[in-house]
């Protein structure tokens, strides 16, 4: 994902990158560089990547429909 950099040596991160390292307006970045030049920018409160907005939402569905229930409505099957 190139992006240009401005007169000011400002960049736009990104979406899928801001997304997936959790930067939102305010958060504090740190960038490093490795001993063979490659950049690495991480979010100040420890740099841990989210995960997948599905993965966030796992197990934070709750019904009292047993599997078998909830296959039934999804059918159209009487229950």
């Amino acid at each position: 994902m190139p992006t240009t950099v401005t007169s000011k040596g400002q960049v736009t991160i990104p979406k899928p990158i801001r997304d997936r390292l959790g930067i939102k307006p305010g958060t504090k970045v740190a960038f490093s560089l490795d001993k063979d030049g490659r950049a690495f920018i991480q979010a100040e409160d420890g740099g841990r990547p989210l995960t997948s907005r599905f993965e966030r939402l796992r197990g934070t569905a709750t019904t009292p429909l047993s599997t078998d229930e909830i296959m039934a409505l999804t059918r159209g099957e009487a229950a």
